[in-house]
């Protein structure tokens, strides 16, 4: 059961990460990260570097394609190379997937089109330009394609399919294994419960404020 995570210039770490976590864990998978090239690949972060051996390219066929967002999503927007292994490669998955903007690459392969689909909150509006609908839910499944909200939203979307590719006692199991049990100290985890003084921070944290 392979499972492929492309990697890119100033990809978001949790997006990848998060979903890698759960994902290995299932019995008989096999994850692969992938990149534009092989070498050192930086995080959006700038602190987390990984070495990446494989060329998307290499990569035919797979079971899961789990595509993370970043800054680095919407640069790979006009890679018209990988836009177009990735339309190709989703006609071999059992299931492609996106997590925070990684929904805009499915977008741009024109995957989306005419769906009820997420992504992060502030890549809404962009998300819609490519004939899709968007809609605040952490997870939604369109048959093989599933999307999650930003960054660790895609935890929750691995955890579904864990389930997908097992079982939900294998699932849950796993959920145990990482004790991924949220209790956070604050409710502002979305754009409905958070303050305009909160969203408005927010959105400049994004801008590097």
């Amino acid at each position: 059961m392979d499972i492929v995570i492309p990697l890119f210039k100033l990809y978001e770490p949790l997006d990848a990460v998060g979903p890698y976590e759960l994902l290995a864990n299932v019995p008989g998978a096999r994850v692969h990260f992938v990149a534009p090239e092989p070498g050192r690949i930086a995080d959006v972060l700038g602190a987390m570097k990984v070495d990446v051996r494989t060329r998307y390219s290499e990569i035919e066929s797979c079971d899961v394609l789990l595509v993370p967002g970043g800054a680095g999503a919407r640069l790979m927007l006009n890679d018209t190379e990988f836009i177009d292994w990735v339309r190709r490669i989703h006609e071999t998955t059992r299931f492609t997937t996106s997590v925070c903007t990684g929904a805009l690459i499915l977008g741009q392969a024109g995957l989306l089109k005419g769906l009820t689909v997420t992504t992060h909150w502030m890549a809404m509006d962009d998300l819609e330009t490519f004939g899709a609908t968007y809609t605040a839910e952490r997870v939604v499944r369109n048959g093989k394609i599933l999307t999650s909200a930003g960054v660790s939203a895609g935890i929750d979307l691995a955890l579904e399919l864990c389930a997908l590719l097992s079982d939900e006692v294998t699932a849950r199991a796993i959920q145990l294994f990482t004790e991924y049990d949220p209790q956070p100290p604050f409710d502002s985890g979305s754009l409905a419960k958070a303050t305009p003084e909160v969203v408005a921070r927010a959105r400049e944290l994004a801008a590097g404020g």
